[in-house]
């Protein structure tokens, strides 16, 4: 090990030189004087430097630096349109826009090596703001080698319609045979089955080398008919890569583990059984991992008297002590580490832990005995935290609430010991919510919407879910917690996992306030954070709110962990992490066990190069379940109007214009958070002109008006799943004049 560090900076030295010429690998061995039994080292280390992206190879397998070659190294970002983005793995290299004919054989994710190109000047209508632009000459790694679409059959051969698509491509099959499918009766009686021409399939692709030439693939597992319950859920599951069944081994430990707490675990811990603690979670939770509780206490001057005017608050935030059964290194540690997070999908959860633990003995449910790691921080009347204590307790939660529970309990007068402890807790949350913002912390919450499926999987109903004062409460008290043991850890210098969000790109922020002045909204320099409150303040309420939310979390850093506490840029905290969900999250649980040994001796500690690996793996881990559940969501809600097409008396829906274009409305559903189009073809009560300057459609005999802002009520027209779009058409024109919107 120590012979191949010396030969990578031996390496890295020689291509420094400002005399070196490019040089294969047996040029290299030579010019370092290497004996030929190292050379053997060379070639292995040369193999992981360009990996790394270190180093690059260039014509005839010789090797420079990528600056020298102006070549980059980084993950491709795939449209839909053909083009694509570089994301430079270089910290502050801008990203470089990638033309359609340019992207070569790169798949939306793969790690590719780009060259930029100088003699090529910025396109109009594609790259306006004069990013570099470059060209794939050659993939490093490639995302997935598999993909997920639907069988077809041509005159003369099989292939298969990707469901991404951003994979322009149709992949060559060979004429279906017998392959397993787990979707099937079949699979049940041990059986396998022949893919037929609309089943939805995985296919392993081989080697593709020329964008010219369609990839070829074999279909290695049938998931069943494209409309068939479920097919759906599995194939996205299939596409993101997604562990479903835990292996054995991971079962069998979490078996042994009892399903009640013994009151041997409770030695050495605080005993809070009597304490009222309660939990606070969506309607259909089952993995309860966070409990909270609020005292009024005194202030700590001598001689005060009853908690009055002066006094301040004890916060307990109680989680789930998941490091008490899952240990470092056992099978259940290791398939938790590998899966890195659950994903929650609108008709399943993939759990990080086996049930028997998430849904079980670690739930925090309400009326038994459960072991958690508490947080208490006592805050005064202003609502600064004066002091943090940590201790591995055991709690036994008086009731579960639902977020509308707690909603209906806050906007009502208090009745009962639940509702005063329930308002009291609102008070301290409040307060540290307006003193969060005083400091800084930007405003991107936005409502979510849930949708509601039946026993087959197939989506009922749409919900808008708010962000209202009950998700406000929990939020606010975790986000203490996490902070206060952010703060605890760096100042005890203990190796740990962070969560950073770290500054944004100036050039990004630029173009976001280009974004800004084209929707005619005023805005200052967003380089300073009070102006970008400022502009957040000034949008609510209005039709572009969310869309210029969107744009802005586009235009910042993507949150991610780290080993080193970089920050967070959008809460404005100089130390943060997570610890509250360790049940859900690998993270949290590695920094409950660095929080228990912070006073144990350094050797028991996880090392900074540990804790870095596990922190790009969970950042990747969590940036993949997120995709999924957002695709998930696009999906079933795509399949929700669909059915409303298929009604013979379609539902009505309130709609807001958005935007206009030439082409039409853009419109929001605001109870569904759909949004979608009303195409100026199914106008047909007027000929509506485009209007830039005032970003309104206008009838040319009436002079109707249809502007920003405006409300609408629509029936949908038309859904393309494949392009994943959605047509409306207006429901107040007369009937017999209304058209289905044409094709786009």
């Amino acid at each position: 090990m120590q012979n191949g560090l010396k030969i990578r900076e031996k390496i890295l030295e020689l291509l420094r030189r400002e005399n070196y010429r490019p040089l294969d690998k047996i040029e290299i061995a030579r010019e370092l004087g290497l004996k030929s039994h190292e050379r053997v080292a060379v070639r292995k280390t040369l193999r992981e430097l360009e990996h790394a992206g270190d180093i690059v190879r260039i014509r005839k397998n010789r090797y420079v630096l990528p600056a020298e070659a102006d070549l980059v190294t980084g993950k491709i970002s795939i449209h839909q349109a053909g083009f694509g983005f570089l994301v430079s793995e270089t910290p502050g290299q801008a990203d470089i826009f990638i033309a359609a004919e340019n992207t070569g054989t790169a798949m939306h994710g793969d790690r590719v090596v780009a060259r930029i190109m100088r003699d090529v000047r910025p396109r109009r209508g594609t790259d306006r703001r004069g990013r570099s632009e470059g060209r794939v000459i050659r993939i490093l790694e490639r995302a997935r080698d598999t993909v997920v679409g639907t069988l077809q059959q041509s005159r003369n051969f099989y292939y298969v319609v990707a469901d991404d698509p951003r994979f322009v491509h149709n992949v060559y099959v060979k004429p279906p045979k017998n392959r397993r499918s787990p979707a099937s009766a079949e699979l049940r009686r041990g059986k396998q089955t022949a893919a037929k021409v609309g089943d939805k399939v995985v296919v392993r692709l081989e080697a593709w080398e020329s964008r010219h030439v369609n990839p070829e693939g074999e279909i290695v597992e049938v998931l069943g008919p494209a409309n068939a319950p479920g097919i759906d859920m599995l194939s996205i599951i299939r596409k993101y890569d997604l562990p479903t069944d835990f292996p054995q081994s991971v079962t069998e430990e979490a078996n042994r583990i009892p399903e009640t707490v013994e009151s041997r675990m409770f030695q050495g811990r605080e005993d809070l059984r009597k304490n009222f603690i309660v939990t606070i979670d969506p309607d259909d939770a089952r993995d309860f991992d966070d409990a909270i509780n609020v005292e009024k206490i005194d202030p700590p001057s001598p001689g005060s008297g009853a908690a009055g005017n002066n006094a301040g608050w004890r916060l307990g935030v109680h989680i789930a002590d998941v490091s008490a059964y899952v240990k470092p290194g056992g099978t259940l540690d290791r398939e938790a580490r590998r899966r890195g997070n659950s994903v929650y999908l609108p008709d399943r959860v993939i759990p990080m832990l086996p049930q028997r633990l998430s849904n079980g003995v670690c739930s925090l449910r309400p009326d038994v005995d459960r072991l958690t790691y508490s947080v208490f921080i006592d805050f005064d009347k202003n609502g600064r935290a004066k002091n943090a204590r940590f201790s591995k307790t055991v709690i036994r939660s008086a009731r579960r609430l639902t977020y509308k529970d707690a909603y209906k309990i806050l906007k009502s007068k208090p009745a009962d010991e639940l509702g005063e402890r329930l308002h009291r807790a609102w008070e301290l949350a409040a307060l540290l919510r307006r003193k969060r913002f005083e400091y800084g912390s930007l405003d991107l919450d936005f409502p979510e919407v849930k949708v509601h499926v039946d026993s087959d999987g197939r989506p009922v109903r749409l919900e808008r879910v708010e962000n209202d004062e009950s998700h406000q409460l929990i939020e606010e008290f975790m986000l203490a917690a996490n902070e206060a043991v952010a703060s605890e850890l760096r100042q005890r210098s203990v190796p740990t996992i962070y969560r950073v969000h770290e500054d944004p790109d100036p050039a990004k922020l630029a173009e976001y306030r280009e974004f800004i002045l084209s929707l005619n909204h005023k805005v200052g320099d967003l380089s300073h954070r009070a102006e970008i409150q400022r502009f957040l303040a000034s949008t609510r309420g209005t039709p572009e709110e969310q869309a210029l939310k969107i744009g802005l979390l586009k235009s910042l850093k993507r949150a991610r962990y780290a080993a080193q506490p970089l920050g967070h840029y959008g809460l404005a905290k100089a130390n943060y992490l997570h610890f509250t969900s360790p049940i859900r999250r690998y993270a949290d649980l590695v920094v409950h066990r660095t929080l228990f040994e912070r006073d144990a001796p350094k050797k028991s500690r996880i090392d900074i190069d540990e804790a870095n690996s596990i922190a790009q793996h969970i950042s990747d881990t969590e940036r993949n379940a997120a995709e999924a559940e957002i695709e998930a969501v696009r999906m079933k809600t795509l399949e929700f109007f669909q059915r409303q097409l298929e009604l013979r008396d379609p539902r009505v829906f309130q709609a807001k214009i958005v935007d206009v274009r030439n082409y039409g409305l853009v419109i929001e559903l605001p109870e569904v958070l759909t949004t979608g189009l009303v195409h100026v073809s199914s106008l047909t009560d007027d000929f509506y002109v485009f209007q830039p300057t005032q970003r309104a459609l206008i009838g040319r005999q009436s002079r109707k008006r249809f502007a920003i802002g405006d409300d609408l009520r629509v029936f949908v027209a038309r859904v393309d799943p494949f392009k994943r779009q959605i047509d409306f058409a207006l429901a107040d024109v007369p009937k017999g004049r209304q058209r289905t919107a044409r094709k786009r």
